[in-house]
Formats: C-alpha cells, sequence, structure tokens
C-alpha cells in the first residue's frame, strides 16, 4: 500500500529538471529507514557485537582487532561489487521496495544467528554473518537513497537527509541506552551499570548481552521498516528484474561515459571514495580500538557509544536547520576538518597520557572513564559524533542534489561502489599496520591518509563546472 505522488517538474540552477513530490507520510516512511537500520551500525558493528568480537570469541584482543578488519574488508569488496548492479536495478527494473523487502529477510536472518557466537567459539563463522548483514544493509541503503531526490524539492534535500540521519541516530540510541543500562553487565560484579542484575538474567560470563544484541537489533529493523512500505511510493516499475539486471554493466559503462561530462560529480564521488575510507574504518574500528586501549568492557562501550549518538544527534538536527544558509558543500568541508582533528586527537592518546605522551594522565582510578585519558577520549568522541553524521547526510545531499530522478539509482549505485570501492584499503591498512607493530594507535593513524586526502581532493573539487 503507498500513497500517490504529484509529480512537478523543476529547473534548478544546474539544469537538471526533476520533481516527484511525495506527501508527509511518505517522506517520513522514507525518513524511518534510517531510524530503523541504525541500530546495527550503532549496537552491532560499532559498540557491542564489535568489542564482544573483538575480545570475546578469541585468544586475545590484538587477533580480534585484525580478525574484526578482515571481515569488514570482505564485506567491503563484496559490497562495491553489487552495489553498481544495484543502482542499475533501481532505476532500470524500478520497484526498489521489493528489493529492500529481500534484503532485510537476509539481514533479519543473519542478526539472529550472532545469538550463537559463544565465547571462544573463534572468528569463522561469526565474520560470515556480520558480512552477510553488512552486505544487506549497505545494499539496501542504494535502494533507499535511490529513492530521495523523487519525494522532495531540490532545496528540501540537505534539511531531510540530515533530519533522517539524526533520527537514525536517535533510534541507535534507544536501542543502547536501555541495552547498556539493563541488559549489560560487568563480568567482574554480575551487575549493570544501575547496580541491577541483568535483565532477563542474562549471563556477561557467557556473552549472553552482547550475544542478544542481534536479534533484537534485527527486531527492530523488521518492524520499522514497515512505514516505508506503507507510506512511501515506491519508483515505477519498469523492466523485468532478469532483463535489468542484464543490462546493469552496460548501465554501468554508460554512466561511467558520462561522467567525464559531469567533472563535479566525477571529483566529488573520487574524493568521496578517499573520506568514506575514512569514515567506515572509524565507524567499525573505533569501538574496538577504544577496547583494547583502555580495557573497556561492553558495558563502557556501550556508554561510550551513547555519549557519541548524543553528539550525533544534535549534530545532524543542528545541520539541518542551517543547511539551506550553507549548502552541503561547505557542511562536508567542516565535517571533515573536525574529524581529522579528532583522529589526530584519538591517535596520540594511550592509557595514560595524551598528544603522544607529552601530557601524562592520572590513571589507576577506580570508576567509570576515571581516568584523564579515558576523559580525554570521551571529549574526541563528542566531535567525531558532532561531525560524523552531518558528512554522511550532506553527502548524501549534496549528489542528490546534482543529478535526475531518473538517473538516481545509477548514480546511487557508483555512490554506495565509490564508498565501499577502497573501503577495504583503510581496514585492511589497520589490519597490516597493527600485525607489523602490534599498535592500535599506529593503525587508527592509517586512517588519516584517507579523511585528509578526501577532503584535499573535495576541495579542488568544487572549482569544477557541474556540467561540460
Amino acid at each position: 500500500m503507498g500513497v500517490g505522488v504529484a509529480v512537478e517538474a523543476r529547473e534548478d540552477g544546474s539544469g537538471i529538471s526533476s520533481g516527484r513530490i511525495a506527501d508527509k507520510r511518505g517522506v517520513f516512511g522514507w525518513m524511518l529507514f534510517d531510524w530503523a537500520a541504525q541500530p546495527f551500525f550503532t549496537v552491532i558493528t560499532t559498540f557491542v557485537f564489535g568489542p564482544y568480537f573483538v575480545s570475546q570469541l578469541g585468544s586475545d584482543p590484538v587477533s580480534g582487532q585484525v580478525a574484526w578488519a578482515h571481515a569488514a574488508t570482505l564485506a567491503g569488496i563484496v559490497i562495491a561489487i553489487f552495489a553498481p548492479l544495484a543502482g542499475g536495478l533501481a532505476d532500470a527494473a524500478g520497484g526498489n521496495k521489493r528489493f529492500i523487502g529481500t534484503l532485510a529477510v537476509i539481514q533479519v536472518f543473519s542478526l539472529s544467528m550472532l545469538w550463537f557466537a559463544v565465547p571462544g567459539s573463534g572468528y569463522f563463522w561469526p565474520a560470515f554473518f556480520i558480512i552477510l548483514a553488512t552486505f544487506a544493509a549497505e545494499i539496501s541503503v542504494v535502494f533507499n537513497d535511490a529513492m530521495l531526490p523523487r519525494l522532495v524539492k531540490a532545496e528540501a534535500l540537505s534539511r531531510i537527509s540530515n533530519d533522517a540521519w539524526g533520527l537514525g541516530y536517535l533510534g541507535g540510541m534507544i536501542v543502547l541506552i536501555p541495552f547498556i543500562l539493563l541488559m549489560a553487565a560487568n563480568p567482574a560484579t554480575g551487575l549493570t551499570v544501575l547496580g541491577h542484575t541483568p535483565l532477563f538474567g542474562l549471563d556477561p560470563a557467557e556473552g549472553e548481552a552482547a550475544r542478544l544484541s542481534g536479534p533484537l537489533s534485527a527486531i527492530w529493523y523488521l518492524v520499522f521498516l514497515l512505514p516505508l512500505f506503507f507510506f512511501t511510493p515506491d519508483t515505477p516499475r519498469t523492466k523485468a528484474v532478469g532483463q535489468a539486471a542484464r543490462g546493469g554493466l552496460s548501465d554501468l559503462k554508460q554512466t561511467l561515459l558520462v561522467l567525464k561530462d559531469r567533472p563535479l560529480l566525477l571529483r566529488f564521488l573520487v574524493a568521496r571514495m578517499l573520506y568514506m575510507d575514512g569514515l567506515n574504518g572509524l565507524l567499525v574500528l573505533g569501538g574496538a580500538f577504544a577496547a583494547a586501549t583502555f580495557g573497556w568492557s561492553t558495558m563502557e562501550i556501550g556508554l561510550f557509544g551513547i555519549v557519541l549518538n548524543i553528539a550525533a544527534i544534535i549534530g545532524c538536527f543542528a545541520v539541518a536547520r542551517v543547511s539551506h544558509l550553507v549548502g552541503p558543500g561547505v557542511l562536508i568541508a567542516c565535517a571533515l576538518v573536525m574529524l581529522i582533528l579528532a583522529m589526530v586527537l584519538m591517535v596520540s592518546t594511550g592509557p595514560d597520557a595524551i598528544l603522544f605522551g607529552l601530557v601524562p594522565m592520572a590513571s589507576g582510578k577506580a570508576g567509570l572513564f576515571a581516568d584523564g585519558a579515558e576523559k580525554a577520549s570521551m571529549f574526541y568522541g563528542v566531535i567525531i559524533g558532532l561531525a560524523f553524521g552531518p558528512a554522511q547526510a550532506a553527502s548524501r545531499a549534496f549528489l542528490a542534489k546534482h543529478v535526475q530522478s531518473d538517473e538516481s539509482g545509477r548514480f546511487f549505485g557508483l555512490y554506495a561502489l565509490t564508498g565501499r570501492m577502497t573501503s577495504f584499503l583503510a581496514t585492511g591498512a589497520f589490519a597490516l599496520v597493527v600485525s607489523w607493530t602490534g599498535s592500535p594507535n599506529m593503525g587508527m593513524a592509517s586512517l588519516l591518509i584517507f579523511l585528509v586526502s578526501g577532503l584535499f581532493l573535495f576541495l579542488r573539487g568544487l572549482k569544477a563546472p557541474e556540467q561540460t
């Protein structure tokens, strides 16, 4: 069941004509996709299951970090292969919601299987289901993002994109907070941060709270995906899926040829390929890095995640209110500068000092985040949170602003491809550097290469003409 749409032709300053405008229920249903999807990235990838994978499934945290990075690398390769095909299907076949539904089945099943990842069970099969769930989540994003240019007018793209991203972080936090307060317990005491036994009698020694995060995230995704199907207008169905898939490679080749006449888009996609490598690496490895550096438990990692999510919500909603004043390009640049600053501070911090050892910090104190270096890391997390969401939301709005609605699928397929095509380089670089040096700090420092070079190319690309 979908609502009708009014088709309104528009011509913006770029000469791009499009405009299929949905009603408020349809737009809100589309925005709730981020709300439904975010707990996977917040709870599973970053703050709960990822650190549990690193610290509990194998022999030691360093080998766990390497295995987690390898899993992320393999997921990135698979996504890079299939994202252009997904974009071509979005344009040529239409009916994006059927693809999102099929991928939802894969994601829900994979997340549910994480319950069986008991401590010491090894990395292989939990990594397999993480890769499968990541594939389903990321390819779903291609089909969802391709719907955006048809739903709202050009001047509303950045606001809607940032609001949706803010809703996503809010959804992630709503799942994370009760999880940390009521279910995650300190293995030494068996009590939650509130001083109670875990809900449902979850045993921290068996990692049951972290394992339960998979099924809980699956249920959340399934429930809150429904408004998209009920209220948001689908893209019109055109070709049969098989026919559209056979033409996928040809469509990709044609889109790549078109890019030579769209230098602004070409340079944006190349720049985003680089800075998204750094962003994805930070998302996948940040929680695991903190766990290894400070020996944080699931409970402490979760509280750190709550702080980041609160900052991210504030950042997204604040940026949405001013996005019409400065545009998505300025927002991307400012967010990347903030992320680079935070990353430099993060890699300069050890268990008992900051700024590469120049400033010693008190350590050995009892209590949550009692050490000075831990407090400093919480501050870095606030900076990252404020910038992380706006960087991604503004990137989505930047592309949506500069493509036509009938080509949005192909370009968002390329968008996902460039966001993942070389993502194995960032996580792979982390894994190699940590393997060589034994230092997670040096591994995280390798991500700065991608953020800095991406920012440099993006700023240069803004000078390019939109079309030639």
